[in-house]
């Protein structure tokens, strides 16, 4: 099934959520096994229970930066609105800009914090090859701060058309973020609440984490009928030799390796391109379509997907394509809440 018409599917509007569950670990769960093909209902608080003594749990413990800036264009007066990127070791940033018109190299956009004040100016230097734009910051303020204090959190624009609510700078983070860098969310792990990571915790061997900087790319579809002519984007990643080890531990003492997210997946089979897992660090451009052998993933815990994207396509190579087919229809006849704000999904 390498042909993209096959990962479309039919979702009515009213199951995209819009807000997250009242508590974090409140939303619902479909299991679904992989041996068997058989398919039950149930709860994310059900997943300590699902877990054996000897499993392992890997996070991906990325940082969603309040990425998205708005503006004016300082010689026109038009409404201008950015998304960071990323920065280099110049201080540039790169960023994507959208407004009426057309931008040019030397222009200054003048920001508005959140609170609708305007404030900081960005100049614009060079428009780069992919259509992003390098833009250098006005003053000596860093970037950490400066996002915060103007940057609203990036929903993805099935959310609310991209507009946040306050809540959201707490809902759309894990309980355990660490390392900023990310413009989306690890969804799938949007739905642990500090008492459930415990909880968890206490079942299992160890939880471990790993890095991936999630990106706008994320969002994209699929551009190619066939998937071998998609170029996939690149994101940062990272897993360490000590991480490594313990996972290799936990094969040997016949334990499973528990990815929660599509984003630590990624991750972990990125640093098992050569059969055996290895400690990684740098960009990542893997596409999982099927057939592909998995190397260092048993379980997968996942939010539902946008049709005909990548992510889609991941979980059907790992659980195969008609099982994953009937768990979607299910879900929709069942009325689980889809994307980011969404249910979830457990492979086994």
């Amino acid at each position: 099934m390498s042909e993209l018409s096959n990962y479309d599917y039919d979702l009515p509007p009213e199951l995209i959520a819009q807000e997250p569950s009242a508590r974090r670990d409140d939303a619902r769960l479909l299991i679904v096994h992989k041996s068997s093909g058989r398919i039950e209902h149930g709860f994310v608080t059900d997943l300590p229970g699902i877990l054996n003594p000897d499993d392992v749990m890997v996070v991906n413990d990325t940082k969603v930066v309040p990425a998205r800036l708005v503006g004016q264009r300082v010689s026109t007066g038009g409404k201008w609105q950015g998304l960071f990127l990323e920065r280099d070791g110049d201080g540039l940033w790169k960023m994507l800009s959208k407004t009426r018109g057309t931008l040019h190299p030397g222009e200054s956009i003048r920001l508005t914090d959140i609170d609708g004040r305007p404030d900081a100016e960005l100049v614009l230097v060079v428009k780069l090859d992919d259509g992003a734009w390098a833009v250098r910051p006005v003053g000596d303020i860093g970037c950490e701060e400066l996002l915060l204090k103007h940057g609203r959190v990036p929903l993805p624009p099935y959310i609310r058309s991209g507009e946040m609510v306050d809540a959201d700078r707490e809902r759309y983070q894990t309980v355990y973020a660490a390392a900023p860098g990310a413009v989306a969310a690890p969804t799938a792990g949007l739905h642990f609440s500090d008492s459930l990571l415990k909880e968890t915790e206490a079942r299992i061997q160890a939880i471990e984490s790993v890095t991936l900087h999630v990106g706008i790319g994320t969002f994209r579809p699929v551009s190619a009928e066939r998937f071998e002519e998609h170029q996939m984007h690149s994101e940062w990643c990272e897993i360490t030799q000590a991480c490594v080890e313990r996972l290799e531990h936990c094969r040997q003492s016949g334990g499973r390796i528990f990815a929660v997210g599509t984003t630590s997946v990624r991750v972990l089979e990125s640093a098992s391109t050569t059969g055996a897992l290895g400690s990684y660090c740098g960009e990542t451009d893997l596409f999982i379509y099927p057939p592909y052998e998995f190397k260092s993933v048993d379980m997968m815990m996942t939010n539902f997907h946008l049709p005909k994207s990548t992510l889609l396509v991941l979980v059907s190579a790992f659980a195969g394509y008609e099982l994953i087919r009937e768990a979607y229809a299910k879900a929709v006849e069942n009325n689980y809440r889809f994307y980011s704000y969404g249910d979830a999904m457990l492979l086994i």
